[in-house]
């Protein structure tokens, strides 16, 4: 509160921020949210790293006139079925502003870039503005890159944005993060604008804040939505929705999401077969309740087609279960005996849906 001119303090705007936080935490209290003490405890983690970068990115990047390229997930914050083969990088921007995107392209094989309208605090919404892939770009021979984003078409290589563009996304994804290098990439704003960001006032960090916390409550909603959606057909690629639908969420129109929701019994397992297309890439994660990534750190809990072993017929079988089964690919459930997963094909010919079953173990 101001007392005079010179006098304010603002406890209250920090205990609005921290009430409305709080109330993200409903999630874990939802019917249909698992009860076990695993889940429960990574329900808690979550909503601890989504608090972690809506901050990152609503206050500490919140500047679309000095963007700042920060990472969406990591080895340590997941959200919405992140990808554990994939760099994913954001900056928040404005859609009347333009941007001058550089890079090295290194020797990762997929790279897309793509202008968001992020409305995850609002409707569990990011729809696509615009898309540009490493396939569609004018590359230099050494390896070195431009992108402009704007409104406005632009020669050369062009991402095009729109009036209610607010997020950039840089997905790049790895056939073996330890053995290709990823690509360099910085951004800036160009034309018009001011040359140093405002001086911070109390109406512009209580905004941020407000925003934080409004997008951890819509994120954790909006994928707990979705697993209780998949919750309808257990067991099997869920098919209830088009690729529209993901695509609005902020997914890559060249990829097919193939969602799934597991449940399974103490001496159950879930095996996947599969005969991949000719396709870019493909590959498989195993998720929790909350559509986190599993550990891919320590465990093994994803697989794709440069590291799959394959059958004689070119199929793939994948076996997700607590304990390594001695066949296909062993996907490990990590403790969960029920949660989510997904399935990717990235630019293939087809879109052959995986084949799931329940087996004993």
């Amino acid at each position: 509160m101001a007392n005079g001119d010179g006098d304010l303090r603002l406890s209250e705007t920090w205990r609005a921020f921290c009430q409305e936080l709080a109330q993200a935490g409903e999630v874990l209290d939802r019917p249909k949210a698992p009860g076990t003490p695993i889940d429960q405890a990574e329900g808690l983690r979550y909503l601890s790293r989504l608090t972690r970068t809506a901050l990152n990115m609503l206050v500490d990047s919140a500047d679309p006139d000095f963007p700042r390229l920060f990472l969406l997930t990591d080895d340590a914050i997941k959200i919405g079925a992140d990808n554990p083969d994939n760099v994913y990088q954001q900056l928040v921007v404005q859609g009347d502003r333009e941007y001058s995107i550089r890079g090295q392209r290194g020797t990762v094989p997929y790279l897309s870039i793509g202008s968001k309208a992020n409305r995850y605090a609002i409707d569990g919404t990011m729809a696509s503005t615009g898309e540009i892939e490493l396939a569609d770009m004018d590359i230099a021979e050494d390896g070195s890159f431009e992108v402009i984003a704007s409104k406005e078409p632009k020669p050369g290589n062009w991402l095009p944005m729109a009036d209610d563009t607010t997020l950039l996304i840089i997905r790049q994804t790895f056939n073996d993060k330890t053995a290709e290098i990823p690509a360099e990439v910085r951004v800036a704003r160009i034309g018009p604008g001011p040359v140093l960001p405002d001086v911070l006032s109390p109406q512009s960090i209580e905004g941020q804040l407000c925003g934080a916390a409004a997008w951890v409550r819509g994120t954790a909603g909006t994928f707990a939505n979705w697993t209780e959606m998949f919750m309808s057909e257990p067991n099997r690629i869920y098919l209830g929705q088009d690729q529209s639908f993901y695509y609005r969420a902020g997914g890559d129109p060249k990829i097919w999401y193939g969602h799934l929701y597991f449940d399974l019994a103490a001496d159950e397992a879930l095996v996947i077969t599969a005969k991949p297309p000719a396709c870019r890439f493909w590959n498989f994660q195993i998720d929790n309740w909350w559509m986190e990534s599993m550990d891919h750190v320590n465990r093994k809990v994803c697989v794709n087609g440069a590291s799959a072993k394959y059958e004689d017929d070119g199929s793939v079988v994948l076996v997700c279960a607590e304990r390594d089964p001695g066949y296909g690919n062993w996907i490990d459930l990590s403790g969960h005996r029920s949660g989510t997963g997904l399935w990717r094909w990235i630019e293939a010919e087809d879109y052959p849906v995986p084949e799931c079953r329940v087996v004993k173990v």
